[in-house]
């Protein structure tokens, strides 16, 4: 599905999950083979972006599973899989408590509290521009002459490849530091 402007259809964004579960201080180790497992196993199925264990601080023991799917479907073929069941059935005894969030879309670019109100879109999508024009414009000046000898399939890859994995690790995160108190003016970050 595509975006149109005539039959107003809009294209399946990615969906961002965060698992927070808090473990039991005995269990640590146990639960960390659990999510390499469930890692391991969700990135077998169609549409998987990536997923990461974020570990707990000192004094802490709740730990955020974050993974990402290219849309709302694969994320239910996923969470609906008798394979996620099987080693959902093995958490047992190894968590005290856990809850969930899901993101739509570019917002998952754009962390913030549960009780925070939403980014504008409009701020979201001039943020994203800068970001992708600031990755863009770098390529094409320091990579491009380097592989201009490539075919341009190849170099259309490698621009995306930078340019995406750019903008989700490095680019965003500093511009919603930088602009926050722009993308959320309300608040006193």
């Amino acid at each position: 599905m595509s975006t149109s402007f005539r039959d107003n259809t809009v294209a399946p964004q990615p969906v961002t999950v965060t698992a927070a579960r808090v473990v039991r201080p005995d269990r640590r180790e146990a639960f960390e083979q659990w999510a390499r497992d469930v890692q391991a196993l969700a990135a077998t199925f169609p549409g998987h972006l990536g997923s990461s264990t974020l570990r707990p601080g000192a004094g802490s023991d709740e730990y955020h599973l974050v993974y990402r799917f290219a849309d709302a479907d694969s994320l239910a073929g996923w969470e609906r899989s008798p394979e996620r069941a099987e080693l959902v059935a093995r958490l047992g005894d190894l968590v005290e408590d856990e809850r969930f969030a899901v993101v739509e879309g570019l917002e998952g670019f754009f962390g913030r509290p549960a009780s925070a109100p939403p980014v504008p879109t409009w701020r979201v999508v001039l943020l994203t521009v800068l970001g992708v024009f600031l990755l863009t414009s770098s390529f094409h000046a320091l990579v491009q002459p380097l592989v201009a000898a490539w075919p341009w399939p190849a170099q259309l890859l490698l621009s995306a490849v930078v340019v995406v994995s750019g903008l989700r690790f490095v680019v965003m995160p500093i511009l919603t530091r930088v602009f926050a108190r722009w993308l959320r003016p309300g608040s006193r970050r």
